[in-house]
């Protein structure tokens, strides 16, 4: 069964300079703590990550998966490509300027290959979905400062 959430937040930058945090992907790990470690694989001309395979720990499971991106100038999505834990997972970020700032989206369905308790998989999604937004406005500003 697909579990879907979707949340916004306001970052006090342009819609290049938070996808060009996302797109660093390797340095995930040190402000999503879900995400232990990511790889690219491959990647497009321009240099943004293509597929990418992340190692992720939530819930008390350690997942590998393999994503791939697809890039835009005004958003990310990416889709599953393989995972031990997942049967599908299709997310990305929708990024609306806003002046000198800019209105971020993110959107995630997932569906578990796993069973688990319905109050379990909200609460874990839920943490993924506030640093999903949160945390990345915290880095955006971070990388900004310098």
């Amino acid at each position: 069964m697909t579990t879907s959430d979707s949340r916004e937040v306001v970052i006090e930058a342009t819609p290049g300079e938070i996808l060009d945090v996302i797109a660093d992907v390797e340095s995930t790990p040190t402000w999503s703590p879900q995400y232990q470690k990511a790889v690219i694989l491959e990647s497009y001309p321009d240099g943004r990550p293509k597929q990418v395979e992340m190692t992720v720990k939530a819930a008390g499971l350690t997942d590998k998966q393999v994503i791939e991106y697809t890039w835009t100038d005004s958003s990310v999505t990416w889709t599953l490509v393989s995972s031990s834990q997942l049967k599908a997972q299709d997310a990305g970020y929708t990024l609306t300027p806003d002046g000198e700032k800019t209105r971020v989206t993110f959107d995630m369905a997932i569906d578990l290959s796993i069973p688990m308790p319905g109050f379990l998989l909200k609460r874990t999604l839920k943490g993924g979905m506030e640093t999903a937004t949160d945390g990345l406005r915290k880095q955006v500003l971070k990388v900004k400062k310098g």
